[in-house]
């Protein structure tokens, strides 16, 4: 069955009668976060969860909070201030992500080997590996500059 729009319909819901859902009455969304101050308490959560359990994610927070006190030591510009803070947002953010396909992994197959839930785990560290080290390569072309000149 073909949905109005570009969009396929298999990334669509639909109901039984062929009809995609109203979006503006999502039922089940208010049973999970009926405010936006909820949605928020979960979202902090999960930050939560992810900063007390995953290693590398304490790790890259430090590492942006020294390249972000380098930044502001070296009077960098607030562009490129933006720019460092934003790459290593990005990081933090896949790490997050990949915390979530962990653990969504972990659930399904449990104490169980798949080769699957193997190549989905690796894909998703893989996916913040690339970013930390572009993060790790933008952070350089823009603090390496001005840290040489201060010691020269």
């Amino acid at each position: 069955m073909k949905v109005k729009g570009s969009v396929s319909p298999l990334l669509i819901p639909v109901s039984p009668t062929g009809e995609p859902p109203s979006w503006s009455n999502r039922s089940l969304a208010w049973q999970i976060a009926p405010n936006l101050r909820d949605s928020f308490k979960y979202a902090w959560a999960g930050v939560r969860y992810t900063f007390s359990t995953q290693r590398n994610f304490r790790i890259h927070v430090a590492i942006a909070t020294v390249a972000l006190s380098l930044g502001l030591f070296l009077q960098i510009s607030a562009i490129q201030l933006a720019i460092i803070a934003l790459t290593c947002a990005f990081v933090m953010a896949l790490e997050l992500l990949n915390t979530a396909i962990e653990s969504v992994v972990d659930l399904t197959v449990k104490q169980t080997y798949h080769e699957l839930a193997k190549i989905a785990k690796d894909c998703a560290a893989g996916a913040v590996l690339v970013a930390a080290i572009a993060s790790v390569i933008v952070a350089a072309l823009i603090l390496l500059p001005p840290l040489l000149r201060l010691f020269a």
